[in-house]
């Protein structure tokens, strides 16, 4: 999960810090990152995890042996709150990635 800079009182906050995702990380014994990648799972989305360190590589791959539940899809379905969590489009160069 690709977090960007943040703009202003209304940036999108860290989905792997948000209660409703560590908490059904701690019923599952699965870090907020592989509960995330199971969400993208749960609906047929396709996620692109990132990570150069070994043992975070295998937890990206470690997420097809548990599923969540509905109320738990749903539950992590509620915490969008419309705000763009990278740059706009438009407003992004080669530049910003360096």
């Amino acid at each position: 999960m690709n977090m960007y800079w943040e703009d202003g009182r209304n940036a999108a906050r860290n989905p792997l810090d948000h209660p409703t995702v560590t908490e059904i990380a701690a019923r599952h014994g699965r870090t907020a990152a592989q509960v995330v990648l199971r969400w993208h799972l749960e609906h047929g989305l396709s996620a692109i995890p990132k990570s150069v360190r070994p043992h975070r590589i295998a937890e990206n791959f470690d997420v097809f042996d548990f599923a969540l539940t509905a109320n738990e899809v749903a539950a992590i379905d509620a915490i969008d709150t419309g705000v763009r969590g990278g740059p706009a489009p438009d407003a992004v160069g080669p530049g910003d990635f360096s």
